[in-house]
């Protein structure tokens, strides 16, 4: 590991987003030094972690500009690298598919090879994601194919085996989580998880009138992103890197998804929730569950919020916020 005296230091890309807000906090509990690299930008979007920024020291960098990214790398010289910006909304990837793959599969090379010249004895965790295995029959596990249905899911692959092939060609401690679907209330609007706790917050208060959505019957694997953070820290902390699934090997529909949703607020989802076919995706992913025995076993890590407490959680955030 890298040398050093003094507490353990962390590098986070994209700290702003959800699943990097929710590790910053992870990692201060632990007393990790924590550092993240935000865009350059005239105003970044910081409110995820702004209750937490006293606490974070962060860098300027892009996925984009591997200069940036070896600048960052020499200042904090980190113990651990948790990569987790990407492009990651996949319906964009198909508006946006050479930018997807620029930041979310070439970024991943630049990092890597970053890592591997200025501080290669840093543990590097990349975020991998259940839309790989695609249409792969399921449950998917760490030996299931990938077979990605969207330019996402491509670029995503690329920067999985680009992971692979540094642990093994350079003997970098480099592991990739294959993260199934985990949410909570800092999920982005555009997500189908908040698109739904938002529309029953503004329904109920007379904001919105109904709720438009895509394929009703899509069935995934929904965790908690606070659950899913613990397990990105454990797979650094073994001898041997390794890859996992992460999942709560549970899935459900979008329809159950809503119906919980609307519960909440006291509504039934049927009189306001309708299917879109101009919201369906060029080539939809109809199941995706995981199998995460091997994280239970060699990690000891399982979810602890349950799909009913992760939506509730969401629509009660979003009525908190609504009602301002």
């Amino acid at each position: 590991m890298t040398s050093g005296q003094g507490p353990r230091r962390a590098l986070i890309t994209g700290i702003s987003g959800q699943d990097g807000s929710y590790l910053a906090e992870f990692l201060l509990e632990r007393g990790y030094q924590v550092f993240g690299l935000l865009r350059r930008s005239s105003s970044p979007r910081t409110e995820r972690i702004e209750h937490i920024l006293d606490r974070l020291e962060l860098l300027s960098g892009d996925l984009l500009d591997q200069g940036s990214l070896i600048r960052a790398l020499d200042e904090a010289q980190p113990h651990e690298v948790y990569n987790l910006a990407a492009q990651s909304f996949v319906p964009t990837s198909w508006t946006e598919p050479v930018f997807t793959a620029e930041a979310t599969a070439l970024g991943v090379m630049r990092l890597l090879e970053a890592l591997r010249h200025v501080c290669p004895d840093a543990r590097f965790y990349q975020a991998s994601t259940s839309e790989m295995f695609g249409s792969a029959p399921a449950p998917q596990h760490e030996g299931t194919p990938f077979h990605p249905r969207s330019p996402y899911g491509v670029a995503k692959v690329f920067a999985h085996w680009a992971t692979v092939n540094y642990r093994e060609s350079y003997g970098t401690y480099a592991v990739s989580g294959i993260l199934f679907n985990h949410e909570s209330p800092r999920r982005g609007p555009e997500f189908v998880t908040r698109k739904v706790s938002q529309a029953v917050a503004r329904i109920s208060l007379g904001k919105q009138k109904g709720l438009k959505l895509g394929n009703l019957q899509a069935r995934r694997d929904w965790g908690h992103a606070r659950d899913f953070v613990r397990a990105m820290w454990a797979m650094l902390q073994l001898d041997t890197p390794k890859d996992f699934v992460i999942a709560t090997g549970q899935t459900h529909t979008v329809g159950e998804l809503c119906r919980i949703a609307f519960e909440v607020a006291g509504l039934d989802w049927r009189d306001h929730v309708t299917s879109d076919s101009a919201l369906l995706r060029p080539a939809e992913v109809d199941h995706l569950v995981g199998d995460a025995k091997h994280a239970q076993n060699q990690l000891g890590w399982k979810p602890e919020i349950t799909f009913a407490q992760l939506v509730r959680e969401m629509v009660e955030n979003d009525l908190r916020l609504e009602s301002k």
